[in-house]
């Protein structure tokens, strides 16, 4: 973590900056786009200048650093905001530091009347957002949060007995059998500036993108950022692949996924424009390709569920959702085999062809996903809390439900996890889902040679020791999640 700690008191709110006719700050998070924007539609409304504001927070309790992957997109995608603001007449201020510290100075700085953002679900990010709020009410200076994440806010869905739901099916049903996700917010015409001669942080300072070495170059090959690229993207996929995706969605070298992924995670678009933009699509399609839409939109939904569980697991990332878990006897971390699973040089096709596009683009193929996290859980015995953390650092699309949660899903200690004993063989989903080795060889290019490594491990017996470990679990407690 880098910077000092926040220990000291948060900078107060004096009473004086309070004006009913004081410009009004949009504080921006994960929700980088002028579309869809409800914290930025609240602003403009409300009639008075506005300034937009990004905080660098690294430092508050409980907030979990970027990875690698993801601080080289986010200062691409501010870039990027900071030109589209900036050409409705607004300016994108940037500032580091604790949050609660940050939003005070810049309320007293600029007379604001009131502070607009869209809620986040972590509880570290939580406990800052009831903190801010609770300061600048009290010094009578509109604050409100907004619904601009999500399509159905967690505290909304709960089963028969009011507990959350633990399972997926159950969940989305829930989800759609209410009314519609409301409809998409048009972008302001223009933005009423009221920033021009705050001071801003430069970007280039905060050394989000790497230099010594620079490894981006394959994300750079592979990704064009900010809020434009992702409604062009998410045009070109229903157009082109959503009647494809039902069918085709898990053979990696075809390419018929939406890549919305790491959109969605920085809120370049909206799941609000992607529901309604998909419905819209839906409708002119029929038989097997209206199901790839339905497909799609479930998609959608696990992301949902995942944050879901978040909320009210604030703890996915570190601890097994299901303490049955707990009993896990993992055994001594064998660097050697976390290196090769790293690289990308296991001796498994898949897996190493999944581990290498990691690496380049800083994205993976779902179906993909799933088998390199199998392998290293269940044949490499590896915590699963290892690999979390890698794809924490190598993926542009590192969020903090998504990715815990698909870690537990695969290892069996999460919520509506593939069962322990579902150990995904590698060699059997290459042969399934790549059996012409494209993808394969478009990420390993010396398989086939002599120069392509032996596997390190047997699937066989590994196999079978993840299972007798799974027993132990068993015996210990039954590995249910709790209420």
């Amino acid at each position: 973590m880098s910077g000092a700690p926040a220990t000291e008191p948060p900078t107060p709110v004096p009473a004086a900056a309070a004006r009913p006719d004081g410009p009004s700050v949009v504080w921006l998070r994960d929700d980088l786009r002028l579309g869809d924007n409800p914290a930025l539609t609240a602003a403009v409304e409300r009639g008075r200048p506005v300034v937009l504001v990004y905080v660098l927070d690294e430092v508050s309790p409980g907030i979990r650093p970027l990875g690698g992957a993801a601080r080289w997109w986010l200062h691409q995608s501010l870039t990027s905001l900071a030109a589209d603001t900036g050409a409705l007449g607004g300016r994108l201020l940037l500032r580091r530091g604790p949050a609660d510290t940050v939003i005070g100075e810049l309320v007293e700085e600029l007379g604001a009347g009131a502070v607009f953002w869209n809620r986040r679900y972590g509880a570290a990010e939580r406990e800052i957002d009831t903190m801010v709020k609770a300061r600048l009410t009290d010094a009578g200076i509109v604050a409100h949060s907004f619904s601009g994440s999500l399509l159905f806010e967690p505290w909304t869905i709960r089963t028969g007995g009011g507990t959350p739901y633990t399972v997926f099916t159950p969940f989305w049903r829930a989800c759609t059998s209410g009314p519609p996700p409301r409809a998409p917010y048009a972008a302001p015409e223009s933005i009423d500036d009221a920033g021009g001669r705050l001071p801003s942080d430069d970007l280039g300072s905060w050394a989000l993108e790497p230099r010594h070495p620079d490894w981006a170059d394959g994300l750079r090959a592979a990704w064009t950022v900010g809020e434009a690229a992702a409604q062009q993207s998410l045009a070109a996929f229903l157009d082109e692949s959503l009647p494809l995706y039902g069918t085709e969605r898990d053979l990696p070298a075809q390419q018929v996924t939406s890549r919305m992924s790491p959109h969605l995670r920085w809120g370049e678009i909206s799941p609000h424009q992607i529901w309604h933009a998909t419905d819209v699509a839906r409708r002119g399609l029929t038989g097997a390709a209206a199901t790839s839409a339905t497909r799609f939109l479930t998609e959608v939904g696990w992301r949902e569920f995942a944050y879901h569980v978040l909320f009210h697991a604030p703890d996915l990332a570190t601890a097994n959702l299901r303490p049955g878990f707990d009993a896990f006897p993992w055994p001594p971390l064998d660097e050697r085999a976390l290196t090769a699973w790293q690289q990308g040089r296991t001796g498994f096709r898949l897996v190493d062809a999944g581990m290498r596009e990691l690496w380049r683009t800083g994205s993976m193929h779902n179906r993909v996903r799933m088998v390199t996290a199998s392998f290293l859980i269940k044949n490499l015995l590896i915590d699963w809390r290892q690999g979390e953390q890698w794809f924490w650092d190598t993926l542009v699309d590192a969020d903090p439900a998504s990715n815990p949660f698909g870690w537990q899903w695969v290892a069996g200690s999460g919520a509506d996890a593939a069962p322990y004993f579902r150990v995904f063989n590698p060699e059997l989903q290459a042969n399934k889902f790549d059996p012409h080795n494209e993808y394969v060889r478009q990420n390993v290019p010396e398989w086939g040679t002599d120069a392509y490594p032996e596997p390190i491990v047997d699937l066989g017996e590994t196999r079978r020791a993840a299972l007798a470990a799974y027993e132990q679990v068993k015996a210990a407690r039954p590995a249910s999640p709790p209420a």
